[in-house]
């Protein structure tokens, strides 16, 4: 179901099933459609919310320019609307940078952390390689042109070769629902960002998964990322490329289930959920 959890800005999320509360974040480019092919997996076991974060899809935007903290802000007022004390956190990308940045600034709140296709800040990435994310994406914009107007382009750089016309047109269209102005805002806040902190710090449980064609960020970064948690899981899903929850649909679900539902009750139920 669809629900609105007010505030500013206010926020648009889908809601299903009943359990331990798991919160669901898209990326940059994303919305919480993104999630449609794998809440029906989580459902049976947790309390699941797939969001758009501020700026994006049926949420509001806001004033003024974005710190990427703003993003984590907003994870704890999910948590606090529906009453869940401690959530599980599943983010893909920007999500799951946001994920990660929860869990280093408040870990009571967080607990675990399931993360596709993400990267743990720019300096993991060369200046050519940051300027080339921004140019493909920012400068065209700035432009004059529309979301729309880059939404093949970017989506085929992100899929990999064995995504099917479906899922590289549901990227598209998730690219061309963007709001310029707040993507914009998104592509400052994450780029700025060079690093979210020593993750080492970070106490939850954690799972990485990456698609094994993922070229923005491959496998070994996953790897190195993982290495500094303590050794964390990495699962590598075979015909994904950077949407891996999308691109590989039942492997994603398979193996992100199979580890979290032993963790659920390390979450909080929702005290307020909508019947």
């Amino acid at each position: 179901m669809s629900y609105r959890i007010p505030g500013s800005p206010a926020l648009a999320v889908d809601l299903a099933g009943t359990g331990p509360l798991a919160l669901f974040m898209h990326g940059i480019g994303g919305n919480r459609s993104n999630w449609r092919a794998n809440l029906p997996a989580f459902a049976p076991h947790f309390a699941c919310v797939a969001w758009d974060a501020r700026g994006y899809g049926d949420s509001e935007d806001y004033e003024g320019t974005l710190a990427f903290d703003d993003f984590v802000d907003d994870v704890l007022r999910v948590l606090d609307h529906f009453g869940a004390e401690r959530a599980h956190l599943v983010g893909l990308s920007m999500g799951g940078r946001i994920a990660m940045r929860a869990a280093l600034l408040h870990p009571q709140r967080i607990a675990t952390l399931t993360l596709l296709d993400t990267h743990e800040g720019f300096e993991a990435f060369t200046p050519q390689q940051r300027q080339d994310f921004v140019d493909s994406r920012r400068a065209p914009l700035l432009a004059g042109q529309s979301p729309a107007d880059i939404a093949d382009a970017v989506a085929r750089s992100l899929v990999g070769p064995h995504a099917t016309t479906a899922q590289l047109q549901q990227l598209i269209d998730s690219i061309a629902a963007l709001h310029k102005d707040s993507y914009i805002k998104s592509l400052r806040a994450t780029v700025d960002q060079v690093v979210l902190g020593d993750i080492s710090r970070i106490t939850a449980p954690a799972h990485f998964v990456v698609g094994a064609d993922d070229r923005l960020t491959p496998v070994a970064m996953h790897r190195e990322m993982a290495a500094k948690l303590g050794g964390a899981p990495v699962t590598v899903l075979s015909r994904a490329g950077h949407l891996s929850n999308i691109e590989n649909a039942p492997a994603f679900n398979a193996a992100a289930v199979e580890w979290l539902a032993p963790r659920a009750t390390l979450g909080s139920t929702p005290l307020h959920w909508p019947a």
